[in-house]
């Protein structure tokens, strides 16, 4: 059966997923996690992508994006996904494919669920029990976006709005972490994720079907089913 073409909107920010092969681990040391990111910072900035937000975990990785162009996300993804898998079979005296198939793309209402896609993307170590707070994970966007923390990231004029200047966007940002994730964003981000739909509700998707004339397909609800073991 032949793939869906994935389509891409300049201007319009998505919620990257990309998992390890058999969800395995895809980092094993800090040198891979951080090896990962420089690739991501090269490629980004010479396909013009600007980073939002990310989260590496063991064996998966979450970036919130902006594209400049239709196919500067497909190309960062495919460059900084196979140079960081000859880096990590070298490195690991192994072979064959690193990552579950093709990465998953959400395209995101950012009006209403941007901050909502940081959020979530960066409590993943909290969720996940590694941590108690996303301060004390170093493999994430969110010392940045909270405190500042020297980064190439790129701040969306969403993030922008939380304040007049950086000291009180950082005290507002730090502050959405305070509220409670509500269970229905949490299992929308989810299931889009694991559908590549849209982070919205049926009038956006309705929009942007009308608009673009793309067509998204069945969105299921509730979780995603586990894969059969």
């Amino acid at each position: 059966m032949p793939r869906r073409k994935r389509i891409y909107l300049p201007g319009m920010s998505y919620h990257l997923v990309q998992r390890g092969n058999n969800r395995e681990a895809c980092f094993r040391a800090p040198e891979d996690f951080q090896n990962y990111l420089d690739l991501w910072r090269e490629k980004s900035r010479r396909y013009e992508v600007a980073v939002h937000a990310y989260c590496l975990m063991n064996n998966h990785v979450h970036f919130v994006v902006s594209c400049a162009d239709s196919t500067a996300i497909s190309n960062t993804m495919k460059d900084v996904g196979s140079r960081y898998a000859r880096h990590f079979n070298v490195c690991y005296e192994r072979t064959g494919t690193l990552w579950e198939g093709r990465h998953r793309s959400s395209l995101i209402d950012t009006d209403n669920y941007l901050l909502t896609c940081y959020r979530y993307v960066e409590l993943n170590p909290v969720r996940a029990g590694i941590v108690a707070s996303p301060a004390l994970y170093a493999w994430s966007s969110y010392r940045c976006n909270a405190w500042g923390d020297a980064s190439w990231l790129t701040p969306h004029p969403v993030y922008d709005a939380l304040g007049g200047d950086d000291v009180h966007r950082r005290v507002s940002y730090r502050a959405l972490f305070e509220q409670t994730f509500e269970r229905g964003a949490l299992d929308l981000i989810r299931v889009a994720a694991h559908y590549s739909q849209p982070v919205g509700d049926e009038n956006f998707r309705r929009t942007l079907s009308t608009r673009f004339n793309i067509a998204f397909g069945y969105l299921a609800h509730g979780r995603p089913r586990r894969p059969a073991p």
